[in-house]
């Protein structure tokens, strides 16, 4: 490559894409995660497409020590299930403003004085932790997850998982 003249080097990488073997692409709708090291399977296996997509992508980042993905996609799945139980209920307008979905802060105010779910305590003092870790990783310049902030929350989001998949009748 000493010898190639630079003109034929940036030529080169941007053809890469035409020349590169497909095989070398993730497939179109990602990997399956090889473990369940933060969600086992038989919580989310059977509900919906994109739950099942969201907790994979969660044990796939974990897997791959991506911990400030693995923690966004927490919040992102903690968001998802609290909007299935509060359409589940046919309530999505108490989480909804001028037609679109509140903040996950609001939502969960709101969930948490709302007397139809009758959420556990469990799961009442679980959400903001499981929020928190994905706000920050989210949204804080110098925060950077490590694995054991993700190990902390894994027995709290199995509950609130399970809990909110039962309120929602998905599971």
């Amino acid at each position: 490559m000493d010898n190639l003249p630079f003109e034929d080097i940036v030529q080169l990488v941007k053809n890469l894409d035409s020349i590169a073997p497909k095989e070398w692409l993730p497939p179109a709708e990602g990997s399956m995660a090889q473990s369940e090291m933060v969600i086992y399977k038989p919580l989310y296996v059977g509900t919906k497409g994109y739950i099942e997509k969201i907790a994979n992508q969660i044990n796939g980042c974990y897997e791959k020590g991506w911990f400030d993905a693995c923690a966004v996609m927490i919040r992102r799945l903690l968001e998802t299930l609290i909007i299935e139980a509060f359409e589940s209920k046919k309530l999505e307008n108490n989480i909804k403003k001028d037609g679109d979905y509140i903040y996950l802060r609001d939502m969960i105010d709101v969930l948490l004085q709302e007397p139809t779910f009758n959420l556990g305590r469990n799961s009442k003092r679980a959400l903001p932790k499981l929020k928190d870790i994905g706000d920050k990783s989210a949204h804080s310049r110098r925060f950077i997850a490590l694995r054991q902030d993700i190990d902390e929350i894994k027995s709290d989001l199995r509950v609130v998982i399970q809990e909110f998949l039962i309120i929602s009748g998905i599971k």
